[in-house]
C-alpha cells in the first residue's frame, strides 16, 4: 500500500512538471506578468518613427507638387516650399526628407510636420522631399526628389573676395579693372521687370529696401524711384550672337550690332559705373543706333541681370541716369526675380 501512494504521489509529480513545462513554452503572452506584453504592443504600433534613412516615399505615386523652389540661390539664402496635394483627402500629417546628394541617406527635417517647409542653402545638389502620411503613419504619397542649386555666380566666395566684389558693384574700382566684352555675355532671352512693378509683385522688394539699415526713403517712395527707372514699352529682347530683337507692344525688330567699346561713368553720388556699348551695322530702321549695357560688372563673365539704354545719339545716352530698363531671363519666375532682388 505505502508503495502504491509513493508511485501515485511521483506519477502526480511529473505529470505537474509536464503540464508546467507545456505552459511555459506554449501559454499566452497576455497572461505575462513582466510588462513583455506592454512593450510588444507598443513596438508592433509604433509605425510613426518612421526609418529616416530608408527611401521616405516607400515607392508610393509622386502626385505631390512643390512650390517656391527658385531656380538657383545663393549660399545661405532661406529655402522656402508648400506642399500641395490636390486629392480631396483629410491626410495632413506631412514630413520632409533631405540628404546632400544621391548617395546620401535621407534624413528626416525635425519641426516639420506641415506641409511647409524652411531651410537654408548651404549645399549646392541638396536634394528635398516631401511625404504625405496616412492615419495609420503608412507613406501615402510624396513629391519628386527637388534639388537645391547654389550659384554665387563663379565668384569664390573668401572673405577677401567677398569684399571685393561688393565693392566693384557698388561702383568702386581702378581704370585698369576694366576690360572690354563681347556680346555673348548678354546672350539669351530676357524680360522686362516692369510688368512686375506695375501689378505689384516687387512691393516685397521696396519693403525690405525701406527696412534695411542704411536706408532713408520709404517703401513707396522706392517704388515711385523704380517706376521710372523701369518704364519701358520693350517687354522682351532676344539676343543671338551679333543680333538683337526687340518686342514692343505686339511688334519685333530685329538689327545686328557691333562691339563699340565701353564709357567708364561717374555718378553724383561718387560711385561709378561702365557701359558697354554696341552699335548697329544692318537690320530694322525701328531698332536703334546704339544700345548701352550696364550690369554691375566690369569685365568678361556672363550677366544674370542689366540695365539698358538705346537711341541714336552716343553721347546723350551716357547721361541718362534716370530710366534704365532692366532685365532678367525669361525663364524666372515672378518669385525667383523677387528673390534675386532682395539678395542683392
Amino acid at each position: 500500500m505505502k508503495k502504491n501512494i509513493q508511485r501515485s504521489v511521483t506519477l502526480l509529480a511529473a505529470l505537474a512538471l509536464f503540464v508546467a513545462c507545456d505552459a511555459s513554452e506554449n501559454g499566452d503572452e497576455s497572461t505575462s506578468s513582466d510588462g513583455s506584453e506592454q512593450l510588444e504592443a507598443s513596438h508592433d504600433g509604433d509605425d510613426h518613427d518612421h526609418d529616416e534613412h530608408q527611401d521616405p516615399g516607400q515607392h508610393v505615386p509622386e502626385d505631390v507638387d512643390i512650390e517656391g523652389l527658385a531656380d538657383h540661390y545663393h549660399t545661405g539664402d532661406n529655402v522656402e516650399l508648400i506642399a500641395h496635394y490636390d486629392d480631396d483627402t483629410k491626410y495632413d500629417h506631412w514630413h520632409w526628407y533631405t540628404r546632400d546628394d544621391d548617395h546620401a541617406e535621407w534624413e528626416t527635417v525635425p519641426d516639420h510636420g506641415t506641409d511647409q517647409y524652411t531651410g537654408e542653402a548651404t549645399v549646392n545638389g541638396q536634394e528635398i522631399k516631401a511625404v504625405l502620411f496616412d492615419d495609420d503613419h503608412e507613406a501615402y504619397v510624396q513629391s519628386p526628389v527637388l534639388e537645391v542649386v547654389i550659384d554665387d555666380h563663379d565668384h569664390d566666395h573668401s572673405h577677401a573676395h567677398d569684399e571685393e566684389s561688393q565693392r566693384i558693384y557698388d561702383g568702386f574700382f581702378y581704370d585698369d579693372d576694366v576690360e572690354d566684352r563681347s556680346l555673348s555675355d548678354w546672350s539669351g532671352d530676357w524680360q522686362s521687370v516692369y510688368p512686375y512693378l506695375q501689378e505689384g509683385a516687387l512691393d516685397e522688394v521696396f519693403e525690405h529696401k525701406a527696412n534695411e539699415a542704411e536706408s532713408n526713403m520709404t517703401a513707396e517712395e522706392y517704388k515711385e524711384y523704380y517706376e521710372v527707372g523701369y518704364e519701358t514699352n520693350v517687354d522682351r529682347i532676344v539676343i543671338d550672337e551679333d543680333h538683337f530683337t526687340f518686342f514692343e507692344e505686339g511688334e519685333e525688330y530685329t538689327a545686328e550690332y557691333g562691339n563699340d567699346g565701353f564709357e567708364i561713368l561717374t555718378y553724383e553720388a561718387g560711385n561709378r559705373g561702365v557701359r558697354f556699348i554696341f552699335e548697329k551695322s544692318d537690320g530694322d530702321e525701328e531698332m536703334p543706333q546704339f544700345i548701352q549695357f550696364s550690369d554691375h560688372e566690369i569685365s568678361p563673365t556672363d550677366s544674370h541681370h542689366f540695365h539698358l539704354y538705346w537711341g541714336d545719339d552716343r553721347e546723350e545716352l551716357l547721361n541718362e541716369v534716370t530710366n534704365w530698363p532692366t532685365y532678367y531671363p525669361s525663364t524666372m519666375s515672378e518669385e525667383e526675380i523677387v528673390h534675386e532682388m532682395i539678395a542683392h
